[in-house]
């Protein structure tokens, strides 16, 4: 029997047929206990799910905007708390959180810093310091 995913509808009656497959699988001890027949048809079914996923528009990401957005962004990927952003920029913390409270402007050696350390964009520094 040949499926086609047209709707929302479709594509979780898809998930629900692989979800059968799998705790089929997993219940025998691998997928290497499935039928060869299992196989194949989880493995169409998986294909043809993939295909309707790929079609899904995704959320934009937000872009930073500021410098702040892009430290905080920085601190975001690397997991680092304000003060460890300030040891690794090697500034005080008072100065990073002067400049994240927009009381302190970025300066020359700052802006090289956010280029060398935290890979920002010359570009990005120079629009919106």
């Amino acid at each position: 029997m040949a499926y086609t995913i047209n709707s929302d509808q479709d594509y979780q009656i898809v998930m629900e047929k692989i979800e059968t497959y799998l705790r089929k699988a997993t219940e025998g001890g691998g997928f290497h206990t499935l039928a060869t027949e299992d196989r194949d048809r989880l493995r169409e079914l998986s294909r043809l799910a993939e295909s309707w996923e790929d079609q899904i528009p995704l959320m934009p990401v937000r872009q930073p905007q500021t410098i702040v957005e892009m430290i905080e962004l920085k601190m975001y990927e690397g997991r680092l708390k304000q003060k460890d952003m300030a040891v690794l920029l090697d500034i005080s913390p008072t100065r990073l959180s002067e400049v994240m409270q927009g009381k302190r402007k970025i300066n020359m050696d700052l802006a090289k810093r956010l280029y060398k350390i935290l890979k920002i964009s010359p570009e990005f520094i120079l629009e919106h310091a």
